[in-house]
């Protein structure tokens, strides 16, 4: 089949770029204010937000946000970061009211009839349509700026009002299962969570009406220093000057972004790679299979766990257990000590918490048998994370590679 017609995307869409809210505006609590760390492809996150007052964020109506909206990063990384790379867009798919900000565009899709917002999401989504508008950018060496004109040139295949309906709708399909698979996990997450508060917090573990309490301690657990029961590993960042660090890499590095842009505990894999040689030159160290991975700077305290070795960045502490059986309680046990570790981190320019202090964290060890049995249970519902989470990986894989030969026209619908 020919490919269709190609058009000029500013024939059928407007962008409606968001407001430049001023330092005063924010306030710590109001309407959510949408900027471009939100923007997190496929959705728009609502994680680590700012707000603005309901007097400031409803005097101009048309920066409120609906769900159905599709946001575009006008301010991003070059190509080379995927993760955060400038013109990557995001759909709203919560009922919250939100407004958005400077930076980030709104695609108005200016007649139904005539095209599909849907579709145009799609479209926007490709892989190639990033490097078009990478490549458009301007801006410094570590940030690209486009601009609305720049979405608006871009040609577009553009089918009849139809079939960009079917395309939209066998796309969205993948999204429908990817979404329903997401939330599995966020529910597993969530029951080991419940688990950790009922046996470690509340103190009803298994045996507890057998177990005296001392000050709050059941007897017979013991209280150390991080120290004692992990070992905290350091990262490192190979030289970007030097290509033979990087190029042809094979070994899994972790950087912040990987963990707070992954959607589970579960990292199945890292946005970069390095060499053996680029390993050998840093201060970056391989650490083992089921390594708790912390991010220790600037976004401090977010947690993912590889199946595989992995080294990391400097922005990292690596925690390996002494014990194997005692890995899922020193998860969840730092997770729900996520404010402590934030406020024990220090710094002028970003937050960061040391090896030294972190290690000198006291911590409540459980009796084994009972350390054993929560990681065998917690173990467990990770283990199930991890599958879904390759499932969605698949999923998304197949929607990709069918995306471009739908555009194009190379398959009927």
């Amino acid at each position: 089949m020919s490919e269709w017609k190609k058009v000029k995307l500013g024939d059928y869409i407007d962008v409606l770029s968001g407001f430049a809210y001023k330092s005063k505006d924010f306030s710590d609590s109001g309407i959510p204010v949408i900027k471009i760390k939100n923007v997190c492809p496929p959705y728009i996150s609502l994680e680590d937000l700012s707000y603005v007052p309901n007097s400031i964020a409803f005097q101009n109506p048309r920066y409120i946000l609906r769900k159905g909206d599709v946001l575009i990063a006008m301010t991003g990384s070059h190509i080379n970061q995927i993760a955060s790379v400038v013109g990557r867009v995001g759909r709203v798919r919560y009922d919250a009211i939100t407004v958005l900000n400077q930076r980030v565009g709104k695609i108005v899709n200016k007649n139904e009839a005539k095209s599909s917002l849907d579709y145009i999401y799609y479209y926007l989504s490709q892989y190639e349509v990033k490097v078009e508008l990478a490549q458009k950018a301007g801006g410094a060496a570590n940030q690209a700026n486009i601009s609305p004109s720049d979405i608006k040139n871009l040609l577009f295949p553009y089918p009849p009002i139809e079939i960009q309906h079917r395309i939209a709708t066998i796309l969205s399909r993948y999204d429908s299962l990817i979404e329903n698979y997401q939330k599995q996990i966020k529910l597993l997450e969530e029951a080991a969570q419940r688990l950790y508060k009922e046996w470690f917090v509340d103190l009803h573990f298994p045996g507890h009406e057998n177990v005296i309490i001392v000050d709050g301690v059941p007897e017979g657990w013991e209280k150390k220093k991080i120290s004692d029961v992990c070992d905290t590993i350091g990262g490192g960042t190979p030289s970007t000057k030097v290509a033979s660090f990087y190029e042809g890499g094979t070994i899994s590095w972790v950087t912040p972004t990987d963990i707070t842009k992954n959607n589970s505990l579960c990292l199945l894999n890292t946005e970069k790679k390095i060499t053996n040689e680029g390993l050998n030159h840093s201060s970056a160290k391989m650490v083992p299979k089921g390594a708790i991975l912390m991010t220790s700077r600037a976004s401090v305290g977010f947690f993912g766990i590889c199946d595989f070795e992995v080294c990391t960045n400097q922005g990292f502490i690596s925690c390996v257990p002494f014990e194997k059986d005692f890995q899922m309680y020193l998860l969840y046990n730092l997770i729900n000590r996520v404010e402590e570790i934030r406020i024990k981190a220090g710094g002028s320019t970003y937050l960061e918490i040391s090896k030294s202090v972190f290690r000198n964290f006291d911590i409540i060890c459980p009796a084994p048998n009972v350390s054993k049995r929560f990681q065998r249970k917690a173990h467990s519902l990770l283990e199930r994370t991890r599958i879904i989470a390759k499932q969605i990986r698949l999923l998304t894989e197949a929607r990709d590679r069918l995306l471009p030969k739908l555009m194009s026209g190379e398959i009927a619908v």
